[in-house]
């Protein structure tokens, strides 16, 4: 059996802290404001591997009123979701992203954070795709004051299937 996740994350960008998207750090004047590093991409990533294998949300797994995951590097989620979701009776098949940000570019990052989050999970970086887009100067993400990432992944049993 195979399943289908999809995952959206948005955070404000705001000075006084580091950029991390897909686990690399990106030089740029503001960072994602949340209450782990704000990795929209990653977020976007454990959401879709969660909602994928029935198992819930980011939310659920690691609830942002939890002092333990204060400025949690968010990698280290996508590490122990990953664990879950196979303990749960999944694998990976593949995953594909997108990050929509007005600036800093993405894209010179993306094998980078291909590559960390592959890691991160074990699997081979080429099962993980990720794009860049802009929204070409509108609202929120196109004004500069936040970005956004959304990601689909497929999911296959490690089981044989019952008929049921």
């Amino acid at each position: 059996m195979t399943r289908i996740g999809l995952g959206y994350d948005i955070h404000r960008l705001v000075p006084g802290r580091k950029l991390v998207i897909g686990g690399e750090t990106i030089p740029f004047n503001k960072g994602l404001l949340g209450h782990s590093d704000a990795d929209v991409l990653v977020h976007a990533a454990c959401d879709a591997l969660l909602g994928a294998a029935g198992m819930g949300d980011i939310g659920d797994h690691f609830p942002d009123t939890d002092p333990q995951y204060r400025d949690i590097y968010s990698i280290d989620l996508l590490t122990t979701v990953y664990r879950r979701v196979k303990a749960h009776g999944f694998v990976m098949v593949n995953m594909d992203a997108t990050v929509f940000a007005q600036a800093p570019r993405i894209s010179p990052f993306k094998d980078r954070m291909a590559a960390r989050m592959a890691d991160s999970m074990s699997v081979n970086q080429r099962m993980i795709n990720i794009k860049a887009t802009t929204t070409e100067g509108l609202g929120v993400i196109g004004h500069g004051d936040g970005i956004a990432a959304m990601c689909v992944v497929l999911l296959q049993t490690t089981t044989p299937e019952t008929g049921n």
